[in-house]
């Protein structure tokens, strides 16, 4: 432990002038004492670590001294390809793999580009959840990491939809998925692929088995295949709606988009008024009845005839509330 500290330390110090101890004390998770240490411990080893006295002193490397400690090993040099989405890295567990390969990449560039990585993050960041969503990170999630960096078979428990059933698979997990704050692996079982939610996994075991990786295997385009197959496997009720022109602006943002966009290109020419009548599918009268009412005096439901009334019962209970 304290080894690689000492490692990440010189590191810090080869990529910038100098640094105070409070600044290393930050950066290792330790405090300034242990930094005066481990300065001393390097300085005994013959790496040339100076210490400025005084209110802006701190500590620099002499005379131009290089580690040849920023060769990347595998993980960090994957983990560098991530560093642009830290909360995700955290949740896999890689966030130590990260910062070391950052650190080692600094340190082995020209002065003056140290100051890159930094830059970056100052002008890019990702936040993956939605709105008014609380990510939760499932606790399974980096014992699946790791079997997907290292190509291992799994073998794990799944409940399966509300009803929970359990399930017990084999999976060699080929990729993860960040959708909207929620982890999903997808995974070959026996010669299909198939997607799984990572926080409906009960228990995960990483075998020492290896599994053999179908190199054709394309993660982002198997992804948007079954993420469309999925959006129109969940449509499988229909309903019918004018909808006026503030209606058909905020559709978008109540309603499943594939389904809102194909009703719009088949729906005919407007009414006099200017309203557009829509087939929308929809997942279910339960579902449709709350997204619309979303939409207010927008739309206006004209089939099936049972959430026509229902919708008119509730504006009827609106009227009284606001008389």
């Amino acid at each position: 432990m304290r080894a690689a500290r000492l490692i990440r330390m010189v590191l810090l110090l080869q990529s910038r002038p100098a640094m105070t101890a409070a600044e290393l004390a930050r950066e290792l998770e330790v405090s300034e004492r242990t930094v005066t240490r481990d300065a001393q411990a390097l300085s005994e080893a013959g790496v040339p670590v100076y210490a400025d006295r005084g209110r802006a002193g701190g500590y620099r490397l002499v005379g131009g001294y290089r580690t040849h400690l920023t060769g990347l090993a595998r993980t960090e040099a994957e983990a560098l390809f991530l560093s642009g989405l830290p909360s995700a890295l955290r949740e896999m567990g890689l966030e130590d793999a990260g910062s070391a390969a950052r650190l080692k990449v600094s340190a082995a560039l020209l002065p003056s580009l140290r100051d890159a990585s930094d830059s970056a993050a100052r002008r890019f960041h990702l936040d993956a959840p939605g709105w008014y969503q609380e990510p939760v990170t499932p606790e399974l999630l980096p014992a699946v990491a790791e079997a997907v960096w290292g190509d291992r078979i799994v073998r794990a428990r799944y409940r399966r939809g509300s009803a929970g059933d359990e399930v017990e698979r084999e999976l060699a997990p080929y990729g993860l998925v960040l959708k909207a704050g929620v982890w999903y692996v997808c995974a070959r079982v026996g010669d299909d692929f198939r997607v799984y939610r990572i926080d409906r996994f009960s228990s995960v075991t990483v075998s020492g088995e290896r599994f053999e990786r179908d190199e054709g295997f394309d993660l982002p385009g198997f992804w948007d295949e079954r993420a469309a197959q999925f959006a129109r496997s969940i449509l499988r009720d229909g309903v019918t709606v004018r909808v006026s022109p503030e209606g058909v602006r905020r559709l978008p943002y109540t309603m499943d988009r594939s389904a809102v966009r194909d009703a719009l290109e088949a729906a005919g020419p407007p009414d006099a008024e200017g309203w557009l009548t829509l087939a929308l599918r929809v997942e279910s009268m339960e579902v449709a009845y709350s997204q619309l009412l979303g939409l207010g005096p927008e739309s206006e439901v004209l089939e099936p005839a049972a959430l026509r009334e229902r919708f008119a019962a509730a504006a009827e209970r609106l009227r009284e509330l606001y008389r």
